[in-house]
C-alpha cells in the first residue's frame, strides 16, 4: 500500500512537472511538454560513465566551470539547449544574449516547468540557483540584471548543457520546438 502510494505521488509530481505555464505557451506555441518519461536521469554509475569529469561536477556537485572557456558562451546557431544529464528542453537560442560574463546567457527558459530556483547561500550574498526539474541538474544562477523584457540574465553552465542546432531538432526528438526556427 505505501509503495502504491508513493507511485501514485511521483507519477503525479513527473506529470505536473510537464504542465506547461501559459507564458511558455505565448512565447513557444507548445501545447504541452514531452513525455517525462522521456528525461529520466540514468544512475550515478551511468552519469559518471557518459560525463566527462567537468560535466559530473557541475551538475551533480554545483560546481561552475570556467568563464570565456567552455562549449556554449560564445555559440551563435540557432537551437536549444538540453540538459546534459536528462535531456530535459531548458533553453533556446532565442532568448540567448552576449552578458560578457564567459557563460551561455539566456533571458528565459524555454519552458519555465522545465527550471527550479533555489535559495543559494555559497558566497557571501545569497544568489537563485537554477536547477533542471527532473535530473535536478545545477546549471547556474539567474540575476535580475539582464535584458527587457524580463530583464532577467540566466547565467548557465555549458558544462550543464547539450545544445541541439535546429536542423537536427527532429532527428534529436525535439520536432515540437522545430517551429520556433522557422
Amino acid at each position: 500500500m505505501k509503495r502504491a502510494f508513493a507511485v501514485l505521488i511521483l507519477a503525479t509530481a513527473v506529470t505536473a512537472a510537464w504542465l506547461v505555464s501559459a507564458d511558455d505557451v505565448q512565447h513557444t506555441g507548445i501545447a504541452a511538454a514531452p513525455s517525462a518519461a522521456a528525461y529520466m536521469k540514468p544512475d550515478d554509475a551511468a552519469l559518471r560513465e557518459r560525463l566527462t569529469p567537468l560535466q559530473y561536477d557541475v551538475t551533480q556537485h554545483d560546481a561552475t566551470e570556467r568563464p570565456f572557456d567552455n562549449a556554449y558562451w560564445d555559440e551563435k546557431r540557432a537551437g536549444i539547449y538540453v540538459d546534459v544529464v536528462s535531456g530535459e528542453p531548458l533553453f533556446s537560442s532565442l532568448d540567448k544574449f552576449v552578458s560578457g560574463t564567459g557563460w551561455p546567457s539566456f533571458s528565459k527558459p524555454l519552458l519555465t516547468d522545465n527550471i527550479v530556483e533555489k535559495t543559494d547561500f555559497k558566497l557571501i550574498f545569497p544568489r537563485t540557483e537554477v536547477r533542471s526539474r527532473l535530473a535536478d541538474s545545477h546549471l547556474g544562477h539567474v540575476f535580475s540584471d539582464g535584458p527587457q523584457p524580463t530583464g532577467l540574465r540566466y547565467c548557465i553552465n555549458s558544462a550543464a548543457l547539450r545544445f541541439v542546432p535546429a536542423e537536427q531538432l527532429s532527428a534529436a526528438g525535439y520536432e515540437e520546438f522545430k517551429r520556433l526556427f522557422n
